[in-house]
């Protein structure tokens, strides 16, 4: 398996807080190394996510580190979930839907996005706004593909089959590949 898993560079992670006398300042600082990987060549790394609105950024230097959760693709009830994906060239198309509305940014090659009957392609300093619409993320490209998304809960649209919490997009019959 660890032949699988692709030497990408590392995902910087700086997280900030406040001291208990109130001073900002980086409290993490470092690799992200919160990473999954669901496919060949695909990996996924976790950089923070939120259980509750609003958010709990309480004064202190103890605290939990939300990027070390080990979370499905959907963020948890009435939070987020911020994630880097990077993606292979000829990936597999794994048609998945979320019940949330995704900041999607692109960061480096190109992506596409494959829905019901269209497709967009995006490139580096893309970004979009996915709204829980049916959809695939292929790389048609020769270069690897880093996307970062953040991850909003949202109201079910009673629509469709979303995918359950504690479920990743990767998850065999979780979703369907094209």
């Amino acid at each position: 398996m660890s032949d699988d898993r692709p030497d990408y560079p590392p995902i910087r992670r700086v997280v900030t807080g406040h001291t208990q006398d109130n001073i900002a300042r980086a409290m993490l600082d470092g690799p992200a190394t919160n990473a999954k990987y669901p496919g060949r060549g695909v990996v996924s790394t976790l950089i923070w996510c939120t259980d509750a609105m609003p958010a709990d950024i309480s004064v202190g230097e103890q605290f939990e580190d939300m990027g070390s959760r080990i979370l499905g693709s959907p963020p948890p009830p009435n939070g987020t979930r911020f994630a880097v994906i990077d993606f292979p060239p000829g990936n597999a198309a794994v048609v998945h839907r979320t019940e949330t509305i995704d900041y999607v940014i692109v960061l480096a090659g190109e992506i596409e996005m494959d829905m019901d009957d269209s497709t967009v392609k995006l490139k580096a300093g893309d970004v979009m706004v996915q709204r829980g619409t049916n959809h695939a993320w292929v790389n048609r490209g020769s270069e690897r593909a880093r996307v970062a998304f953040v991850l909003i809960d949202a109201k079910p649209l009673g629509i469709g089959h979303a995918l359950s919490r504690g479920v990743s997009a990767a998850e065999p019959g979780s979703d369907l590949a094209r």
